[in-house]
């Protein structure tokens, strides 16, 4: 039997109950927490567009309403029925129409006038100002009717010759004053206007009046 030495400054083979780990270990790290910054800015985020398209709706839906109902009101869909020769009452305007003729080819004098396309259909009317402020007659707001509910418009140009003694109709009218003027329309020939609707404005609902 061959005699073996004792080996000095050697480590034990069982070493491994002293707390050292074994060759090739490799430490398991704790789990990372999970950071909830990120989650609360995307929900802040997406708060913020949702919030975004329901005011946008919002506005685009109440913009759509007030362009349907001012639509409506220019048609004189929404226009409450009055009589001819009685006061009817739109806004801050209170109208009475007296008359309605047809026919007229040209209106004005013989230098200065207006000549029809068609025809002028003139509509006589009694404008008061039933509000505490001064108010201005609109002619442009004021649509004229066939019995087919064509739509026909004012026609400026010759309301100025028509109503060229009387031009306080298309100025200024004061509190509890009221004045008469003539609103023409150019329309074909043989067109008869079977209703006349008055507004204060384009943004009132308008007063249909039967013309006979």
């Amino acid at each position: 039997m061959t005699y073996q030495p004792p080996q000095y400054g050697t480590q034990p083979t069982s070493g491994a109950s002293h707390g050292a780990p074994p060759p090739g270990y490799a430490p398991i790290p704790p789990p990372k927490k999970k950071r909830k910054w990120p989650w609360i800015v995307g929900g802040i985020v997406l708060l913020g567009i949702v919030g975004c398209i329901g005011v946008f709706t919002l506005f685009v839906g109440g913009a759509a309403k007030v362009a349907t109902d001012l639509d409506n009101n220019n048609k004189g869909k929404n226009a409450v029925a009055g009589e001819m020769n009685s006061p009817a009452t739109d806004g801050k305007f209170e109208f009475t129409v007296t008359s309605m003729k047809c026919g007229a080819k040209q209106v004005g004098s013989d230098l200065l006038n207006a000549k029809a396309q068609g025809q002028f259909c003139q509509v006589s009317v009694t404008v008061k100002n039933i509000a505490d402020s001064a108010e201005t007659f609109d002619g442009s707001s004021q649509k004229a009717y066939d019995a087919s509910e064509v739509e026909y418009s004012y026609d400026g140009t010759a309301s100025l010759y028509v109503n060229d003694q009387n031009q306080t109709f298309l100025e200024q009218i004061n509190p509890g004053n009221q004045v008469k003027g003539v609103l023409v329309y150019d329309v074909p020939a043989g067109t008869k206007l079977t209703s006349i609707v008055l507004h204060e404005s384009a943004f009132t609902e308008g007063v249909r009046i039967p013309l006979k």
